[in-house]
C-alpha cells in the first residue's frame, strides 16, 4: 500500500447511500469527510441509480481517491430489496470504474469485525469505535454516513494488515499451505 492515499467508502443504499473519505499518510489515518445522499424523495428507482451515478462520480472528482471500498449487500429475507441494493452498489462501482479506481468489496460482518472486533456490532457500536479512532467531535445524524466511513477504514486495516492470519480446519490444511515449515 502506497503512504499516501485517500479511501473513499461507501455503504450503498437506495433510500440513504453513506460515504466515508479518509486520508491515509504511512499508519495514519485522519477522516477527510463523510456523509450522506438522501434518495428517498427520487420518483423512481432509475432515477435514483442516475442520482448515486452522478453523486458518486462528483465524490470521487472532488476528493481524486485512489481506491474505493464497499460494503457488499447482504442476503436478506427481501430478495428485491436486496438486488435494489446490489444495483446501487454496481452503478457506484461504475462511477469508480469510469475514473479507473480500483475497486474493494467487503461483507458488512467484515467491517464491523475490522473496526469493533466482533462481526455482529451494533451500528452505533462501529459509529462510535470510529469516533473514538478518528477523534471525530460530532457524528452525523444518519448512521449510513459512519457506515460508508467504516467501509473505508476496513479497507485501510485489510490493506496494512501485514500479519493477517489464515484460518486452518487442521493441520493437514496448514501443512498443505506451509510444506517449508516441516523438517
Amino acid at each position: 500500500m502506497h503512504t499516501d492515499k485517500i479511501i473513499l467508502g461507501i455503504d450503498p443504499g437506495t433510500t440513504i447511500l453513506g460515504y466515508g473519505i479518509i486520508h491515509v499518510q504511512e499508519k495514519e489515518m485522519q477522516l477527510i469527510q463523510m456523509g450522506v445522499i438522501h434518495l428517498s424523495k427520487l420518483s423512481s428507482h432509475e432515477l435514483k441509480l442516475k442520482t448515486i451515478f452522478e453523486r458518486t462520480l462528483h465524490l470521487i472528482d472532488k476528493y481524486n481517491p485512489d481506491e474505493l471500498s464497499v460494503e457488499a449487500p447482504f442476503f436478506g429475507k427481501n430478495v428485491q430489496s436486496m438486488l435494489k441494493l446490489g444495483r446501487a452498489q454496481g452503478v457506484a462501482m461504475s462511477a469508480a470504474l469510469y475514473r479507473d479506481i480500483p475497486i474493494f468489496e467487503y461483507a458488512p460482518k467484515k467491517i464491523k469485525m475490522s473496526i469493533t472486533g466482533q462481526g455482529n456490532a451494533s451500528k452505533e457500536q462501529v459509529a462510535s469505535m470510529l469516533q473514538s479512532m478518528l477523534n471525530i467531535k460530532e457524528m452525523p445524524k444518519h448512521l449510513d454516513a459512519s457506515d460508508g466511513l467504516a467501509a473505508a477504514v476496513c479497507h485501510f486495516f485489510q490493506r496494512n494488515n501485514t500479519s493477517i492470519k489464515k484460518n486452518y480446519s487442521g493441520w493437514n490444511a496448514y501443512i498443505k499451505d506451509n510444506p517449508k515449515k516441516i523438517k
